[in-house]
């Protein structure tokens, strides 16, 4: 896979902004980084997106899809219904071999739904899992699965803990992923069941860098690269942690600007602030990659901003480059008894 162009379908009707946004983060991440992405999505709209840019260096084409998925419909219904919906056409794409993989910043449950029903799992791949990566205080961490799964039996937790060290090993360049189990403690034993039963499966995996359980108040150090859960507490973790972010950024601004010198203040952390900002800025990373499926699926946040749509881009054109997906599936395939092993229990 080293050397080959990346094909990524473009979700250009994803997101709150929609083409205006989706187009031009598309076209500078062909430019910036020889890919050729296919926008799909309704053919006027995005010729009048791409009649306001310069395409000088620039590989693209579109592909037209007549639908567009709204944020209140169901997954189920999107895929049954809408045919022609722009996620469900760029999915057939990947499906078909016309694209190595798919961004979409749009409905993340037809996103989700859509590449396991249309483009399908990869062999042994019992679950696909949604991974994220969080800012901390050294370097990212890996943590998945954060909403694609929310209830899983410990076989999952265990793969989840595989493929996490695959996107960990070619996206961050990480040789050995310190990988963990996210627990109530970090002794062998904390937890329920669940994460009890996942623990010993860890362990046992071929290969794998595990150093047990990890609490929550671990996750920021970037003592640990990967963090294994389920969907539910993913999904909870991710949320809190934006929540925070913003938080904090407001309530640091409005200490440092309210005292005796304010004006003072708010020079002295302006540098501070747009560090501070840039580090826990999702758009720095740009989506989520839905692990385990054939090809490449990455879901964006629905208020992405051109930016955080050619990050995803680019992520995606890393994980065609490095053969992530093949090597992932080695990974899933050398640790498929222990999985048979943990579903006969």
């Amino acid at each position: 896979m080293e050397g080959k162009r990346p094909i990524i379908a473009v979700d250009a009707m994803g997101g709150d902004f929609g083409p205006s946004v989706v187009v031009p983060g598309a076209i500078t991440a062909s430019r910036e980084n020889d890919l050729h992405v296919l926008l799909v999505g309704d053919t006027p709209r995005v010729e009048a997106e791409l009649e306001k840019l310069s395409l000088d260096g620039a590989s693209y084409e579109i592909v037209h899809a007549s639908d567009v998925v709204h944020m209140n419909e169901k997954p189920s219904d999107i895929l049954r219904r809408k045919k022609d919906a722009s996620i469900q056409v760029a999915c057939r794409l990947v499906r078909d071999g016309g694209a190595d993989g798919v961004v979409s910043a749009g409905h993340s449950g037809a996103a989700v739904a859509c590449g396991m029903f249309i483009m399908g799992r990869l062999p042994g791949v019992e679950r696909p899992a949604l991974a994220t990566l969080l800012p901390t205080e050294k370097k990212p961490v890996v943590v998945l699965d954060v909403g694609a799964n929310v209830d899983c039996r410990p076989y999952h937790l265990f793969q989840f803990g595989l493929m996490g060290d695959a996107f960990a090993r070619d996206l961050l360049g990480y040789e050995a992923p310190r990988v963990s189990l996210l627990s109530i403690g970090e002794e062998e034993g904390k937890g329920n069941s669940q994460v009890k039963e996942a623990y010993e499966l860890l362990k046992m995996a071929q290969n794998l860098n595990f150093i047990g359980n990890a609490e929550g108040r671990d996750i920021f150090t970037g003592d640990v690269d990967v963090v294994v859960c389920d969907g539910f507490v993913g999904n909870v973790v991710v949320k809190m942690s934006e929540g925070l972010a913003s938080s904090l950024t407001r309530m640091l601004r409005k200490l440092l600007t309210s005292g005796l010198l304010p004006t003072l203040g708010a020079l002295l952390a302006k540098s501070a602030f747009k560090k501070f900002a840039r580090k826990v800025d999702y758009s720095e990373y740009g989506g989520a990659p839905l692990l385990g499926l054939q090809g490449l699926a990455i879901v964006g946040h629905g208020r992405s901003n051109a930016k955080a749509i050619t990050a995803a881009i680019k992520m995606g054109g890393t994980f065609v480059r490095k053969g992530t997906n093949a090597r992932l599936a080695e990974t899933i395939l050398a640790n498929e008894e222990l999985t048979r092993f943990s579903k006969a229990l």
